[in-house]
């Protein structure tokens, strides 16, 4: 084996037409001299937050013992897969976001901080913890953060209780009056990661001239797998599977929406009709983001508040939002855990796709943090009290997992935002109305 000094850049691309395409982490990427001592390249820091409207049902949510986790509860059952890097924290309040309300349930979960009551544009809230996240870790990178969605909705206007309809819409706000929409079309997304931009009309036609956007850089991989070992070319084909895949799934699904006569104004051409379908899409597209390294920080509301969306496919037919104010009759309650389950299975689906995905020395969750939750506890009260939030993943963060954190009394979510921002070396005195840490999240060790 001959050792030279060169290695691939970090952030290598392949260039073909009105496109580029990042690279995953490669050996050929890790300088010779660590190559020498068996030593992988460090591996870059994620952070992903999943957002869930109008709370859960707790009996079915909460796990039965503080500890270590055991037998998994009903709506947390298809995370067992992932259990060692799991972690459910009970009794997270968000006590800026009073007076309760579906608006203040979305804008106080990235943020903390207190929503100004308005029905125009001087809204006000905070800069969001992935925001700040982003302002460091995703400095350089293509795309600093990335924020998704599965409906889109207009930005304008008033929602609910004379809120703005941004503090329902967005997530993530880069500062206190600066919104950041959403997108919630798959081919926009990939666009976005991959193509150069252009008008719409243009990107159409690159579209159809090209066909597959992996055709044109077929000489450039060629060459690729050339140069580099034997585990890269495998690494490289595995993600050049995965581009091709998500293509394939979105070829699909515009050519469903084509093939249906019926006029649709809700859904555009390219979104998978099935709910699932289009999640799992969404999901893969962060996955793709993260193994390419053109972002490390992603946002996504997987539903938004007050939907009205229903789910035959799992026995549900019933309007979420209705469905939610349950007052504690069980045939709501027990429908409100079927889309609470339904939903983390989608989000579990995601998690083994990321713990099966080699990076660096360990794996895509290994190297990201994943927060999941709601801004809501109890639906029927609208309250923002015991939160039902999952971290999971980020074991090489100094992440622990296989645990129920329990607390007796509430504390602020800003606190397990001010834990994640230090994980990936952000470190604040406070956030929102948070000024403390989540010790038994993490080794004792700060990164």
């Amino acid at each position: 084996m001959i050792i030279t000094k060169k290695a691939l850049p970090r952030r290598t691309f392949l260039r073909g037409l009105q496109a580029t395409l990042a690279l995953p982490l490669l050996d050929a990427m890790v300088p010779a001299a660590t190559a020498l001592a068996n030593t992988p390249a460090r591996p870059v820091r994620r952070l992903g937050f999943v957002f869930i409207p109008m709370g859960c049902d707790h009996g079915r949510w909460t796990p039965a013992e503080d500890g270590r986790l055991g037998q998994l509860t009903p709506i947390l059952s298809p995370l067992e897969p992932v259990k060692e890097q799991l972690t459910v924290v009970t009794n997270l309040e968000l006590q800026l976001s009073y007076p309760g309300t579906h608006d203040t349930s979305n804008s106080g979960f990235l943020s903390a901080a207190y929503a100004k009551h308005t029905e125009s544009s001087d809204y006000h809230l905070g800069t969001t913890v992935d925001q700040i996240a982003a302002k460091k870790i995703g400095r350089d990178t293509q795309l600093p953060s990335l924020e998704l969605s599965m409906d889109l909705n207009p930005l304008a206007g008033v929602c609910n209780n004379g809120y703005a309809c941004v503090y329902q819409n967005c997530l993530s706000w880069s500062s206190p009056t600066t919104p950041l929409p959403s997108e919630a079309h798959p081919r926009i997304v990939f666009e976005r990661l991959f193509g150069e931009g252009g008008t719409a009309a243009e990107r159409q036609a690159a579209l159809r001239s090209r066909g597959s956007l992996l055709d044109s850089f077929s000489a450039d991989i060629a060459r690729l797998k050339r140069e580099v070992g034997a585990a890269d070319r495998v690494r490289v084909d595995q993600y050049i599977d995965s581009v091709r895949e998500i293509e394939r799934q979105i070829q699909r699904a515009e050519n469903s929406a084509l093939d249906n006569p019926m006029p649709d104004v809700d859904r555009p051409v390219g979104v998978p009709a099935a709910f699932a379908d289009h999640a799992r899409l969404m999901f893969d597209l962060q996955a793709l983001a993260f193994q390419a390294d053109i972002t490390r920080v992603v946002s996504f509301q997987l539903t938004r508040e007050l939907s009205n969306r229903t789910y035959p496919e799992i026995g549900v037919p019933d309007p979420h939002h209705p469905t939610s104010h349950h007052g504690n009759d069980p045939e709501k309650l027990l429908k409100i855990s079927m889309i609470n389950t339904f939903h983390v299975s989608l989000f579990a689906e995601f998690l083994e796709k990321l713990k099966n995905t080699p990076d660096g020395d360990g794996s895509l969750l290994d190297n990201t943090v994943y927060m999941y939750g709601s801004g809501m506890g109890n639906s029927s009260l609208h309250d923002h009290e015991n939160l039902p939030i999952l971290v999971v993943g980020g074991a090489a963060c100094g992440m622990n997992g296989g645990q129920h954190i329990n607390y007796a009394k509430g504390v602020s979510l800003g606190n397990l935002h001010l834990t994640l921002l230090d994980r990936v070396g952000v470190h604040l005195d406070s956030f929102g109305d948070g000024d403390g840490r989540i010790e038994k999240l993490v080794d004792a060790v700060p990164v």
